[in-house]
């Protein structure tokens, strides 16, 4: 996953912090009224939203990238670098914040929510969000460059058949020379429809589809949606 930790690294830096916590106030305001005793944060990064949630819910954090949960339990936070469907707990409810379906290709997905299914107790809750088609086009698409005193970045995005490949390049100077990291990250668009069907499939009920203007103000570019183990 050295992807995953590339990105884990610049993050910080991509001026999004206004962004994500108002996606994570949203989340929280669901999971509030759902008023789970447990949750599992699928995808946690570096825990931010679990250090959200009121301290009575017993939460784990799970997430592919070990610099991420570094991060995280620095933090005094109860989170593991596991697959999801490696995780032997059951939990009352599960989330997956910011673009984590949208990293799953089309023919995982399936099994992706099935390790969602058997995560969580009869009855249980899991929430996540996707980007909208709007979301890659409009939003997602484009170039950045950030140029630190002793670090620089630099990102392209592209959206093409349904795939939207980012390539990351990462400069960081160590003593009088620079180190350099790259990759590509892959996302993929999923129609509300396909999803439905798979969560059906598995016994999954969508019990509200939420349109959330994240990046822009001009339309959509994201859908929380909040679905019941059946």
């Amino acid at each position: 996953m050295q992807e995953l930790n590339l990105y884990s690294k610049i993050e910080k830096f991509l001026d999004f912090a206004d962004e994500i916590e108002a996606l994570h106030q949203t989340f929280k305001e669901i999971v509030e009224e759902l008023n789970p005793t447990s949750l599992i944060d699928i995808g946690c990064g570096q825990g931010d939203f679990l250090l959200s949630l009121d301290n009575k819910i017993d939460t784990l954090g799970i997430d592919l990238s070990d610099e991420a949960i570094a991060l995280a339990k620095a933090k005094q936070l109860n989170a593991q670098n596991i697959d999801l469907c490696k995780v032997d707990k059951k939990f009352q409810c599960a989330t997956a914040i910011f673009d984590v379906i949208n990293y799953i290709p089309e023919d995982k997905i399936g099994e992706f929510f099935k390790c969602c299914y058997d995560v969580l107790e009869k009855d249980g809750y899991f929430i996540f969000d996707i980007n909208t088609l709007y979301g890659f086009e409009d939003v997602a698409q484009g170039s950045l460059n950030i140029d630190l005193d002793d670090k620089y970045i630099s990102i392209d995005a592209y959206f093409e058949d349904n795939i939207l490949e980012t390539k990351i390049v990462f400069f960081e100077q160590k003593d009088t020379l620079y180190k350099k990291q790259s990759g590509i990250i892959r996302q993929y668009y999923h129609t509300k429809k396909f999803l439905q069907h798979q969560l059906e499939i598995l016994g999954f009920e969508i019990e509200s589809a939420i349109k959330f203007k994240l990046h822009s103000e001009d339309d959509y570019d994201k859908q929380i949606f909040i679905t019941k183990r059946l």
